[in-house]
């Protein structure tokens, strides 16, 4: 690539400016996603609140699956007509198969590629910005054509000159520039999604189980890091360092003298999609034999580093075979892979890595990580709880897994666990050790009993989102569904039995402090017990002991809140046809029975909530 042309440089900055344009003016953007939010909120009130009330649940229902195919649709055009941080929404919108229905999940899927790229000119104008040179002295070589365009930046493949080539030990490298503007779109998009976050901290069944302000916080401070390529530069060493000397995880080396915060330069490690499952049988790999090895990597970053890949999807992944009879060469790595691998950690760590190389080449792949913008730390106390959430599951231990949601914080100490527990239980008995596979071909009806069976027990404990769960769910929902892909067959308990009790062992060496704190315990209560007896039989004595039934007591007031409803229902059609009749013979008397049948009609619809 050689130096701008006289006259070209007007050119890019004429290209810049239009691509800052392209951002939109910032108050239309602002209010074009507050205007989609309330719309299609005032929607969901109305067929999912307001309708069941009056009795009309049944159009609910049968609109349901319309309405969330017309909301995922429009939102796609949104979000791909403004970028920003609304593609970002929409691919964690896409992530939740957990929560969200397939209807939502499926439309928004393609948001994971489905980003326009910007023009090469306004890409250029910027990076020779920021590097303070032209890139024709920066790089012998760059393509115009972009590799991939993310919502935030986009990749171009180009080539060191031969002195950063010396001094960095690398020749083909990825640049990655950020898009024109970004910064103003992120502002305003975040801004938006704290006024819709507001909105909707104030309705129950959202408040009930997530602190949404908090929520869209940590969605912030997420994004603005993901826009710091410094940031991200840091993290990939930091993330190398903990997969130094294993042979499943390669990651590409930073070349540090041509980045700055909107402009990163790495290693080319372009190899096969970990999703493409053609190109894998066509190299020779098992796509059955990636998915296991990939969950366990993920799972060694959530529940053993505590440091983890929160944007693992398919586009972040590769997969590289290496070479059997050279361990030390990959598919798109230079010569010094190992280098390139341990992310410049010298010559202790160049050994462990050439130790994993020889490894990775015995089976003849390894996962190649890129793009760590996105990364999710779990604080020690949420990992232990985590570890202990995932031995109860492969236990199929329903009391152990709901006191870890407890420890993890997902569940407020308070609560009332026994019919959970119970629920739980149930669950595993039933379903428990199903892959996805099975799981597809177990009658809708069962699941539809289970949910009528336990909804109301779920519904009444005070779940909450934690503010640091948002990425570790948007992690493993990633996990799940690219394992799907490499294996429709794939049973994730097949992959978390061995882990767990990988965990189990490692636990065993807390067992003597376990006893002793049990048996501290023990002794606690058997000094209290004593006296809480003689209380309990004077209170008994005395007449003042009382039994309560949390169940029964919600039971009769649910009862006496329909009944007050049922009375203000008739007494509105009362008034409203009295009022009818009257108004033939008298306008005003009949017009007044008509307006103050109103009142009664709000408090049919509205008087049966509960206090707040």
């Amino acid at each position: 690539m050689t130096s701008a042309r006289p006259g070209r440089q007007h050119a890019e900055a004429d290209a810049e400016a239009a691509a800052r344009a392209g951002a939109g003016n910032t108050k239309a953007r602002y209010r074009r996603i507050l205007r989609f939010a309330s719309y299609h909120l005032a929607v969901t009130w109305f067929y999912e609140l307001f309708l069941p009330r009056i009795g009309l649940h049944k159009i609910a229902e049968r609109t349901r699956t319309r309405r969330m195919k017309k909301f995922a649709r429009k939102f796609h055009v949104l979000a791909v007509d403004l970028g920003g941080l609304m593609i970002k929404v929409g691919q964690f919108m896409s992530s939740r198969l957990d929560v969200l229905p397939p209807e939502i999940t499926a439309e928004l899927e393609g948001l994971q590629d489905e980003v326009p790229p910007v023009p090469f000119p306004a890409i250029r104008a910027l990076a020779e910005r920021e590097l303070g040179v032209p890139l024709g002295q920066a790089f012998t070589w760059v393509d115009e054509v972009p590799v991939a365009a993310a919502s935030l930046g986009q990749a171009h493949r180009a080539q060191l000159t031969p002195i950063a080539a010396a001094d960095s030990g690398l020749t083909h490298v990825m640049l990655k520039v950020q898009r024109p503007g970004i910064d103003t779109i992120v502002d305003v998009d975040l801004k938006a999604l704290r006024k819709v976050g507001g909105w909707l901290s104030h309705v129950r069944l959202v408040y009930d189980r997530v602190d949404m302000p908090a929520l869209v916080e940590e969605f912030a401070a997420t994004s603005l890091e993901e826009i710091d390529y410094l940031h991200e530069a840091a993290n990939s060493e930091r993330f190398a360092a903990d997969f130094v000397g294993d042979d499943r995880v390669d990651v590409p080396a930073i070349v540090w003298e041509r980045t700055t915060r909107r402009v990163l330069t790495l290693q080319d490690v372009t190899a096969i999609k970990i999703n493409d499952r053609e190109a894998l049988r066509a190299a020779g790999i098992d796509p059955a034999e990636v998915a296991p090895v990939f969950a366990a990597v993920m799972f060694d970053q959530l529940f053993t580093n505590g440091f983890f890949h929160a944007d693992p999807h398919p586009g972040n992944i590769f997969v590289t075979p290496v070479a059997r009879s050279d361990s030390s060469a990959g598919a798109g790595s230079d010569a010094s892979s190992a280098a390139g691998t341990t992310g410049g950690l010298g010559a202790a760590g160049l050994a462990d890595a050439a130790e994993g190389t020889d490894a990775a080449a015995a089976r003849g792949w390894k996962l190649t990580f890129i793009d760590f913008g996105m990364m999710g730390e779990v604080p020690s106390n949420t990992r232990s709880g985590l570890r202990k959430l995932l031995i109860a599951a492969a236990s199929r231990d329903g009391k152990g897994l709901v006191d870890a949601i407890r420890d993890v914080g997902v569940l407020l100490p308070t609560a009332d666990t026994n019919e959970l527990e119970r629920a739980m239980t149930q669950l595993f008995a039933r379903f428990g050790g199903m892959g996805f596979a099975e799981l597809r071909e177990v009658d809708p009806r069962e699941f539809r009993d289970f949910a009528e069976q336990f909804g109301d027990v779920v519904r009444s404990l005070p779940f909450q989102l934690p503010e640091n769960f948002l990425l570790i769910i948007r992690a493993m929902s990633l996990v799940s569904g690219v394992c799907s892909s490499l294996d429709p067959a794939f049973n994730l308990w097949d992959s978390v039995e061995p882990y767990a009790q990988r965990l189990i062992r490692d636990e065993r060496g807390n067992v003597v402090q376990d006893l002793g704190r049990k048996a501290l315990d023990a002794a606690t209560l058997a000094v209290r017990l004593p006296g809480r007896l003689d209380g309990l039989v004077t209170r008994f004595e005395q007449g003042t002991l009382s039994v309560e039934s949390p169940r029964l007591e919600r039971r009769v007031a649910r009862i006496e809140r329909t009944a007050r409803r049922i009375v203000s229902a008739v007494l509105f059609g009362g008034l409203l046809v009295a009022g009818a009749i009257v108004r033939a013979d008298d306008i005003v008397f009949g017009t007044v029975l008509m307006c103050v049948s109103v009142l009664p009609l709000m408090h049919a619809l509205f008087g049966g909530r509960r206090s707040v």
